[in-house]
């Protein structure tokens, strides 16, 4: 069985995009900063693993708690 949330999805993407124009980076470059392949999970349909988003807020400087505050997600 596959489980999705696609809202979640999307706020994810949604926050990860924002945070990355906020600092005034490309994709490039946070994809060469951190290897991680920041566009992938921009667009909102690749799920991203919590390592890989551990990564990304410690580059963006916000704590996972942070990130997640006030997402939007299906119950």
């Amino acid at each position: 069985m596959k489980h999705t949330n696609d809202t979640l999805l999307r706020s994810i993407a949604e926050r990860l995009k924002r945070l990355r124009i906020e600092r005034g980076y490309t994709q490039e470059v946070v994809t060469d900063r951190t290897g991680v392949n920041v566009g992938l999970y921009e667009v909102g349909t690749t799920n991203i693993t919590v390592v890989l988003l551990t990564v990304l807020c410690n580059f963006y400087g916000v704590t996972l708690e942070e990130f997640f505050k006030d997402m939007k997600y299906e119950k």
